[in-house]
């Protein structure tokens, strides 16, 4: 019985287990959006929230220069980017999470991350989810990747379909030809601008066997 043993084992080692948490926590709180299973993101979304509430403990000091802080307050800070560091081993992710992400939570407590199941992943069906970070208080949801490049285009498209649809209202389609221009075009077609008619198939079938010396 798993008495007192929380998480899973995932089917690897400790060090491979480890080792692959950190660098999805470090994925998550650098890009603050990541796409995995939903039995990793379960797993992820404890430990981030773990690391962020050590950054957020630390309350309005984060929101103070590092020139304006007390020896007490600075040795508070070490301390929670060391335990923070014992997580995420990405010293570039642990300044980030201190320096722009904790700030954006001081007046919430916990439910940091969201989790969004989506489809299956082809080749074992595995069940797929996006773990992100929450917007902060009247900040809008950022919108990366696939998403907002096919925002865009579905925008764009719009746009251009309603300038053809104005441009066909306005009546600036093109001026359709005279009659005495097709038939003045048709008779030039005929003439043939000065060259040799072209030959039908059943003339070049014709030839083609008396060049052979017939069948």
């Amino acid at each position: 019985m798993r008495h007192k043993r929380a998480g899973l084992h995932l089917s690897r080692t400790s060090a491979h287990r480890k080792a692959l948490f950190s660098n999805m926590v470090a994925a998550l709180l650098t890009y603050e959006r990541i796409r995995t299973t939903v039995v990793k993101a379960k797993e992820i979304r404890r430990l981030a929230e773990r690391a962020i509430t050590w950054a957020r403990r630390l309350g309005p000091i984060l929101t103070k220069t590092p020139e304006k802080r007390t020896d007490e307050e600075r040795a508070r800070v070490v301390h929670a980017m060391r335990m923070a560091l014992r997580m995420v081993r990405d010293r570039d992710a642990v300044l980030k999470l201190f320096e722009e992400i904790a700030p954006r939570y001081l007046s919430r407590n916990g439910g940091y991350t969201r989790l969004m199941q989506t489809d299956q992943r082809p080749g074992d069906a595995a069940q797929m989810a996006f773990l992100e970070l929450i917007p902060g208080e009247g900040e809008a949801a950022p919108k990366k990747g696939k998403e907002a490049k096919d925002v865009k285009e579905a925008k764009e498209g719009g746009e251009g379909k309603g300038k053809a649809k104005a441009k066909a209202a306005s009546g600036e389609a093109k001026p359709a030809k005279s009659p005495k221009a097709g038939a003045a075009s048709k008779a030039k077609k005929e003439a043939g601008g000065g060259r040799a008619p072209a030959k039908s198939a059943a003339t070049m079938k014709r030839s083609s066997r008396g060049r052979g010396g017939g069948e």
